[in-house]
């Protein structure tokens, strides 16, 4: 497998699944059980577009295992390649094309990332496969905070936003961009006054929050649950229609703020692989997305079931490259 070095931009990423049919989508099954079925698929890979312990990651990493036990695949491999909001790794799934054996994991943010980054891969030339889950944001501090409540905090930002910096695992154009230039605008901040700060993914921005580096942190609650647990972190809202399971603290829409917002993430394949490669991977899914093993796995991380695939999520993807170059271009970013 070839390496591509980083480059730094926003992010998008996918990777996922074979499904056993005769020999599997890439031809590679580990032989036949005593009925006579397939044996679960080898050689299957997920990238990951940005650092290790972000939400991709772990997505992909929960998939992976859940794969494994299956039986779907087996020692699925699960990398990172980081750089450029996620944009090195939409340039590597792009120009494997053909290949059936690597996927993607990704999200809001490689759609944005493709834009603010101009990277010339763009999510429209890959195999979209499905849309795996969403979730809400969260508006987070460090335990020392001055910020109590979220009035605290749109309070001393709306007397002088330069003076706040904002953070987010993602580059301008991704959910942890997005929502904060949203919410600025519903509780009347002017965006582009908004002072963001972006980190390549939840491992980079952990740190930050933690170290009081940040007024504020903008994005999603599942990767730092044990943090949030602990007590280091504080969430002052969360930005889905309702409360966030396992997690003290009011939406948005409960504070008054006129704002709901949610991320996503599923996974693509290269161009240009066959049918059947095409089949078997959504097959894959699918069986994934029934198991135990993935509810359990939503039920931990606090992630909705968002899954659909094929035509459905290609006309999903088209949607939201439409809506966030529409935002991006009033921010000036696109």
């Amino acid at each position: 497998m070839r390496q591509i070095r980083a480059l730094r931009v926003a992010a998008v990423a996918a990777g996922i699944a074979l499904m056993a049919t005769g020999c599997g989508a890439t031809g590679k099954s580990t032989g036949s059980d005593s009925t006579g079925a397939a044996g679960p698929i080898t050689g299957l890979q997920i990238m990951v577009p940005n650092t290790p312990g972000g939400g991709y990651d772990t997505t992909a990493r929960a998939a992976a295992k859940v794969l494994d036990d299956e039986k779907i695949s087996t020692n699925t491999e699960v990398f990172n390649l980081a750089g450029a909001g996620g944009t090195v790794g939409l340039a590597r799934i792009v120009n494997e094309k053909g290949n059936g054996d690597l996927t993607m994991l990704m999200g809001l943010g490689v759609v944005g990332a493709s834009y603010t980054n101009k990277s010339e891969s763009k999510l429209t030339e890959t195999t979209p496969l499905a849309k795996l889950i969403e979730e809400p944001g969260a508006i987070m501090v460090s335990k020392d905070s001055p910020y109590k409540t979220i009035d605290d905090l749109v309070k001393a930002w709306k007397a002088n936003p330069g003076s706040i910096a904002v953070g987010g695992g993602s580059s301008p154009g991704g959910p942890d961009h997005l929502l904060p230039m949203q919410l600025a605008g519903a509780v009347g901040i002017d965006a582009t006054k908004v002072n963001f700060v972006s980190y390549d993914g939840g491992g980079d921005l952990l740190p930050a929050i933690l170290g009081n580096k940040l007024g504020f942190a903008a994005s999603g609650a599942g990767e730092y649950l044990q943090q949030i647990k602990s007590g280091e972190i504080r969430v002052l809202a969360t930005s889905g229609e309702n409360r966030l399971e396992g997690v003290d603290a009011p939406t948005l829409k409960e504070s008054n703020i006129d704002l709901i917002f949610t991320n996503w993430r599923g996974i693509v394949a290269p161009p240009g692989i066959s049918e059947d490669d095409k089949k078997s991977l959504i097959a894959a899914l699918e069986k994934m997305h029934a198991s135990a093993g993935w509810k359990e796995a939503l039920k931990t991380h606090s992630w909705s079931d968002a899954f659909v695939t094929g035509d459905e999520f290609q006309t999903f993807l088209t949607d939201q490259d439409k809506r966030v170059a529409d935002v991006l271009t009033k921010l000036g970013l696109a």
